[in-house]
């Protein structure tokens, strides 16, 4: 079956996109409101761009090109911002972030979060989520009138000290995190369970067909 992306609309677009890329990470994005509160909300169209300079990004989908959401018109006034991973244990508060409330309200106090200080910048962490990047603003890119893309330099990251195996090393025990994704619709996955598979050397890939063996 094949999908003409330039004659169906949007909606079934998202709707194609969601259900077969996936899993997606979550990113738990807080950010500061205009008079100080925590705001925290979860976007799955999300991932890690770089390294030098390490720069992660997730797409806003506004609800006009007015009303860009509290956590656009947040990132845009304080030019940072915290992205959060969610871990099992965090999915029934992170859904209750992904309610709609009027900007006066603090998805931290609607879900029971508890705000830890960040390192580096104002913006506080979720002190639950198991992994946890501190971001300035590096880019907003127009994804369209409904989109938007937010990009962000880490410049610190914060990682439940029973997942490190070895901090100087940067050694993390992934699984230990026991890190959600987010599937079609209202679904999600866990990703602790996983299969390991060894890159191949092009030196041992050639071997194989110098001796004999098949490809």
């Amino acid at each position: 079956m094949q999908f003409d992306f330039e004659s169906i609309d949007a909606r079934a677009r998202y709707k194609l996109l969601g259900a077969a890329i996936t899993p997606r990470p979550i990113a738990w994005v807080s950010t500061l409101g205009e008079n100080g509160e925590p705001n925290a909300a979860p976007f799955s169209f999300f991932n890690a761009f770089g390294e030098d300079p390490p720069i992660i990004g997730f797409s806003i989908l506004h609800r006009s090109e007015s009303d860009r959401k509290d956590t656009g018109e947040n990132v845009r006034r304080e030019r940072e911002f915290v992205v959060n991973l969610v871990g099992e244990a965090n999915l029934p508060a992170m859904n209750v972030t992904a309610i709609d409330f009027p900007p006066e309200r603090s998805e931290f106090a609607e879900a029971g979060l508890v705000a830890a200080p960040s390192s580096v910048i104002r913006t506080p962490c979720i002190a639950a989520s198991p992994v946890s990047f501190e971001c300035r603003l590096f880019d907003i890119i127009a994804l369209g009138p409904s989109r938007s893309l937010v990009l962000g330099r880490i410049v610190a990251m914060h990682v439940d000290d029973n997942a490190v195996i070895d901090a100087g090393r940067a050694y993390i025990d992934t699984r230990k995190l026991r890190l959600i994704g987010r599937g079609e619709a209202n679904t999600y996955v866990r990703t602790h369970d996983v299969v390991r598979l060894p890159a191949i050397p092009l030196q041992d890939w050639d071997a194989r067909a110098t001796h004999g063996g098949s490809r």
